[in-house]
């Protein structure tokens, strides 16, 4: 019998009010359950509410300093339990063993830099008009968040949240995504150990409509942080938006890599087949297209699919290359754009198969699966797929190859391939996307550097990570002081 995990409100854990619970299992294989985690309602989550509200005075007036400690000693316990959430996140979200421990890694840092960051928040000093004034700006806390988070980066985006969050004096009401929420509690657990004060940060497993809903929409939280798909984060923005909440959505991709001959070829490969195959193609940064010039394209063609081919796919805890689909639901979803971009008559070059058989038959596996003679209309070109699928598009010039890169609705990361500094400049200049990168995958992030997108990737209010993360989470005052 799996055990049974209870959420976290005012320092307690206990059952949801619902009594009723829901399994997450294993997507290597399925017989396995992992932990099984409460329905919350929308009880719940206004519990979670009035908790954090209750604590949030108390919690601001604490100096950033010590608010700062109790971060970096959760990052520590954190440290000291890396290995068992890294065990936990592959057995819930089905990332390798490696990749997930990189995961992990990531919220330890975090916690480790908001830590430090802590320590330096303040204000600026201006020079006044007049004699005897002084003139500065305060930053303080918002007052009550709500954070709501994807599965495919489970601990890391709940860390790159949280932890700005409760550093510049907020307090949390927190929601996971059902498909991966255990990872996540591990957080609160170690903020738990490390001395945060009940009430501080809460924790709410349970439906999007029932739990995302409640923490959106209350009149006493103060803004929202959300991290998901386009539709579900318009729908989030649209809720806070009614009473002027502020809102940061950072929601989906279709991430361009274009590769001009001048560039380094095995780079190339590796570039975009690492971006586009790694994590099971299930991140909003992860390479969806691969605009090639023709000089190089069938060569190019060629070589990812050698690639692609050269993957193991499977249980990410037993060494594989590649791991499953978190849900059935989101492998159905790629095998359907698959059959979309066959009927729209690109060239199925390798892979686009559900795997079956031995050590296959109870998980959500597919194929790494490269398209080719894709042209930037078709379906697999727009929309995204959040797969393992790579679509390969020919173009006959550096102007061509941006024109395509920039003609979808979104706009998150971006890379180009090339030795020629007149092209790497250019597109960092040209490239519609909140991330651009030269000779780098799509995939991968620095933490100390603003984070997020253009178009319909994001709400283009406020950055996360590095200072961007805690400028959202604060209002700045400014002070006039004659004296």
């Amino acid at each position: 019998m799996s055990a049974e995990y209870d959420i976290y409100i005012d320092g307690e854990w206990k059952a949801s009010e619902s009594d009723e619970t829901f399994e997450v299992r294993n997507p290597a294989d399925t017989t396995e359950v992992v932990g099984v985690y409460q329905s919350a309602t929308s009880d719940d989550a206004e519990a979670a509410i009035e908790s954090a509200v209750d604590a949030q005075e108390e919690w601001a007036s604490t100096p950033a300093p010590e608010r700062g400690s109790i971060l970096s000693e959760t990052s520590a316990i954190l440290q000291s339990r890396k290995e068992e959430l890294t065990e936990l996140l592959t057995a819930e979200e089905g990332k390798t063993h490696g990749e997930a421990g990189g995961e992990v890694q990531r919220a330890i840092d975090i916690f480790r830099y908001y830590g430090e960051k802590a320590r330096d928040l303040g204000g600026t000093v201006k020079s006044a008009g007049a004699e005897n004034k002084q003139l500065y700006t305060k930053p303080e806390p918002l007052g009550t968040v709500s954070l709501i988070t994807p599965w495919n980066y489970p601990i890391a985006i709940p860390a790159w949240k949280l932890a700005p969050a409760l550093a510049t004096g907020n307090t949390v009401a927190f929601k996971p995504a059902s498909a991966a929420p255990g990872v996540s509690r591990a957080l609160f657990e170690a903020l738990e150990e490390a001395g945060l004060p009940a009430g501080v940060a809460n924790y709410v497993t349970g439906s999007g409509s029932e739990v995302g809903s409640a923490l959106a929409s209350h009149e006493d939280v103060d803004a929202v942080s959300f991290t998901g798909s386009t539709a579900v984060g318009t729908s989030v923005a649209r809720q806070a938006a009614e009473d002027l909440k502020r809102v940061q959505c950072e929601m989906g991709g279709k991430n361009p890599t274009v590769v001009m001959p001048s560039g380094d070829f095995e780079t190339a490969v590796d570039i975009v087949g690492n971006g586009a195959f790694g994590v099971t193609g299930q991140a909003c940064t992860a390479c969806s297209r691969a605009i090639v010039h023709e000089d190089v394209y069938e060569e190019f063609v060629d070589a990812i699919v050698d690639y692609a081919e050269s993957l193991d796919v499977g249980d990410g805890s037993a060494g594989a290359d590649m791991g499953p689909h978190v849900t059935e639901s989101e492998l159905d979803g790629t095998l359907e754009y698959i059959d979309v971009a066959v009927a729209d008559g690109a060239t199925l070059e390798t892979g686009g198969e559900r795997l079956t058989g031995d050590g296959y038959d109870d998980g959500y596996f597919v194929e790494p699966t490269v398209f080719s003679d894709v042209t930037s209309e078709m379906r697999i070109a727009q929309e995204e797929v959040f797969g393992p699928v790579l679509a390969v598009i020919p173009v006959s010039s550096y102007e061509e190859g941006v024109e395509v890169a920039n003609d979808v609705d979104y706009g998150l990361s971006a890379s180009i391939v090339t030795q020629d500094m007149t092209e790497a400049k250019r597109f960092v200049d040209d490239v519609e996307a909140g991330v651009a990168k030269v000779n780098e995958k799509t995939t991968g992030l620095e933490l100390h550097v603003p984070f997020g997108g253009y178009k319909q990737s994001s709400t283009n209010t406020y950055r996360e990570q590095g200072d961007a993360g805690l400028d959202f989470f604060t209002s700045t005052k400014t002070v006039y002081e004659n004296y």
